[in-house]
């Protein structure tokens, strides 16, 4: 790896360790300052790299520099309130001589806290997914605005807002205790769980991007699984739903960034490790009583790394939506549930509860229908993907359905 590709993997990679510890040390109160000094820190690197050449250990080099400046902040405050409020000096000695300690213990530990501090219910769940962006995984304000498909001044306005919010309800970076963290571990796996679906589904055309979020989802669920304390059955069903499909994500897109349907991917592109784990991280999920909806969709995905297309797989996913759709009705659930039925009474029957639905504001629903009438109602089949058409977000999407209507 270049220099002039070793800041910006530094800067992915190492941001959010270095942010995650200021933001512990010095609390939510300086939450800018803690951002202020990891930027900083790298700055520094790219002009002192540049002269200098590389040191030994990029990382190392990044803390101690990351180490200094906390503290030569610190100082600069402790004479301030020196001279203007002895007072206040008194009070805080025991804080201004604490040693930042950018351990990977620590660090660790750090981010684990500040994922349930962001993932607060008194923070709003897309502001919950900016801030787990900008602070545990470095991601830039450029970057978040493209994963939303926003601007910047909207983004910089909204972690603006969820950090007033942090400090006005004085929430604490802690890990919450043995009693609180089931109840405090749902909002952040939904966070987790829409994060990677940000990516999974997005309509960006940005693959590299999309890849990014998923992998990070991944990553800060791994963390979890490897706390005792936060090592649930859902945590490892959330992180084997995404083991399984991240192991069809190559197989999802075309190079020209066209989707791919389920019944039309190259199985060969599925990657066979992940779908490894994500079995073995389900395995883990089966302990305890309580059946999730990350159990249940888990369950539907591993169904579908199995390339065979038989009634008895059909059916069995098909039992596993309608338990799905019992605990958490979605839309989306609902659509893909009328697929399989398909598959096991027929285009008829799905017809029938298709149009029950009465989604007419979603594209899904009509290219759905496209489907559904295809070889049974041409022209029909032709009304409905002209109304998907109409819906879609995207060029890429509306290319895809104009080819189904050409294939009629």
């Amino acid at each position: 790896m270049n220099k002039e590709e070793i800041i910006p993997h530094l800067f992915r990679t190492e941001y959010r360790k270095i942010v995650s510890v200021l933001c512990r040390y010095f609390g939510f109160d300086q939450i800018e300052t803690a951002e202020d000094i990891t930027s900083d820190t790298f700055a520094t690197a790219a002009q002192t790299w540049g002269i200098k050449g590389l040191p030994p250990n990029p990382a190392a080099w990044l803390y101690i520099v990351a180490k200094n400046k906390a503290k030569n902040h610190l100082q600069r405050n402790t004479l301030f309130d020196s001279k203007i409020s002895p007072e206040i000096q008194n009070a805080g000695i025991g804080y201004y001589e604490t040693e930042i300690d950018l351990s990977p213990q620590n660090i660790n530990d750090s981010q684990l806290q500040m994922m349930f501090a962001i993932c607060h219910p008194a923070i709003p769940p897309e502001a919950q997914i900016g801030l787990s962006l900008r602070i545990l995984c470095g991601f830039g304000i450029d970057e978040i605005a493209d994963a939303f498909l926003s601007n910047k001044e909207t983004i910089n306005k909204r972690l603006y807002r969820a950090k007033e919010k942090l400090r006005s309800k004085r929430i604490k970076i802690e890990l919450p205790n043995e009693t609180e963290i089931n109840q405090r571990l749902a909002p952040v796996l939904t966070t987790i769980y829409l994060l990677f679906n940000e990516g999974y589904y997005s309509v960006s055309t940005n693959k590299t991007l999309r890849k990014d979020l998923c992998l990070e989802a991944m990553r800060l669920c791994t963390m979890l699984v490897e706390n005792k304390q936060t090592n649930k059955p859902p945590v490892n069903a959330l992180l084997s739903l995404m083991c399984f499909h991240a192991s069809r994500f190559e197989a999802r897109i075309k190079k020209n960034g066209e989707h791919v349907l389920y019944d039309d991917q190259d199985t060969s592109l599925w990657d066979t490790d992940l779908i490894s784990k994500g079995a073995y991280f389900l395995n883990q999920s089966a302990s305890g009583t309580e059946i999730s909806k990350y159990h249940l969709e888990a369950t539907i995905a591993y169904w579908r790394t199995k390339k065979t297309d038989t009634l008895h797989k059909w059916e069995t996913v098909l039992n596993l939506y309608n338990q799905l759709l019992q605990i958490k009705y979605s839309p989306i659930g609902a659509l893909n549930r009328i697929y399989v039925l398909s598959k096991v009474a027929g285009k008829e029957a799905a017809i029938i509860e298709a149009e029950q639905l009465g989604l007419t504001d979603d594209q899904f629903y009509f290219t759905l229908l496209g489907y559904l009438y295809t070889d049974i109602d041409n022209e029909q089949a032709k009304r409905h993907l002209q109304k998907a058409i109409a819906l879609a977000k995207t060029d890429m999407d509306k290319l895809v359905i104009q080819k189904k209507i050409d294939n009629l």
